[in-house]
């Protein structure tokens, strides 16, 4: 029985996001139940979303629009155009916050949250209805342990968890199963050679869909002062971006091929992610043993 899931994520940012959405809505293993948008102008976020699912077919998925932050760079625009959420024929919840609450509790079977932006959501669901942790379990995408970007061999503070450190320990103090790929094995997931142009050469529609907000990424990316120098290190011919998110979908329903470790997480009020006893017991995604599987996965869900 496929497993039901919610997403919370920062799209429209960074592509990974866009990328994890179509490899999420082609995991026959997940149901999805909702998606939620949190960070900046989450109603941008929530259009990218429904225009996504709308490509995809799958206007039966509810959205809903989380609390808005800070505004942050737009790098979507282009592809979504002049399309607005109020366009979308689905159901959209105003109070995504209160929508992830009730998705959860309303359930018959334990929900997976699968969050892949800054916690600010969650935590506030957390807060709204403390019972969702009776029956759901966090997977997110966050921190750095012993790794950083790009494969650094040293931890360094994460965007997701530097953005709302708040959150994320309140998030990793809740009493759930709780399970995190740090950038330690999704700083280095990367779709490229044969795999790339299988995925590439897809007919499917949002696979091209995904296609064109990378291609459209990586001109905007250069305006993003944090981004721009790896940017141009890139083939966007030839490969993808750092597919940090989608090692989080893969997460919510297989471990093949990574190495999982129970740790005691830390997370400092600055964001970082300490090994320490002090902290919060949380099941951690080190490194891959062999990342074939994860690869295989998302080619052919993509292609």
């Amino acid at each position: 029985m496929p497993i039901p899931v919610i997403l919370d994520t920062d799209i429209g940012l960074d592509v990974d996001d866009v990328w994890a959405l179509a490899h999420l809505l082609n995991c026959p293993e997940l149901d999805i139940k909702l998606i939620t948008t949190c960070t900046g102008d989450t109603t941008y976020r929530a259009a990218l979303v429904a225009k996504m699912l709308e490509v995809a077919g799958r206007t039966d998925i509810p959205v809903g629009v989380g609390l808005m932050g800070e505004a942050s760079l737009k790098t979507h625009s282009e592809w979504l155009g002049d399309y607005q959420l109020s366009n979308y024929p689905g159901i959209v919840y105003a109070d995504g916050i209160a929508a992830i609450s009730s998705t959860i509790l309303a359930s018959e079977d334990t929900v997976t949250l699968i969050a892949i932006g800054p916690l600010t959501n969650v935590a506030a669901a957390l807060e709204h209805a403390p019972a969702i942790v009776e029956n759901a379990k966090f997977v997110g995408m966050h921190g750095s342990l012993r790794a950083g970007y790009v494969g650094i061999a040293k931890a360094m503070r994460e965007f997701n968890v530097v953005q709302d450190a708040a959150a994320c320990q309140k998030v990793f103090a809740a009493p759930w199963p709780k399970t995190i790929t740090p950038l330690d094995t999704c700083a280095t997931a990367v779709l490229k050679g044969d795999q790339y142009k299988q995925v590439a050469a897809s007919n499917n529609p949002l696979t091209q869909a995904v296609l064109q907000n990378h291609h459209n990424w990586f001109k905007a990316a250069l305006d993003w002062p944090v981004m721009a120098d790896l940017v141009k290190s890139m083939n966007p011919d030839v490969q993808s971006s750092v597919l940090y998110d989608c090692v989080a979908v893969y997460l919510a329903f297989s471990e093949e091929g990574i190495g999982m470790e129970d740790l005691h997480v830390l997370v400092t009020d600055d964001g970082k992610t300490l090994l320490d006893e002090r902290g919060d017991l949380v099941r951690c995604a080190t490194h891959w043993l062999d990342d074939k599987a994860f690869y295989q996965n998302l080619t052919a869900r993509l292609s």
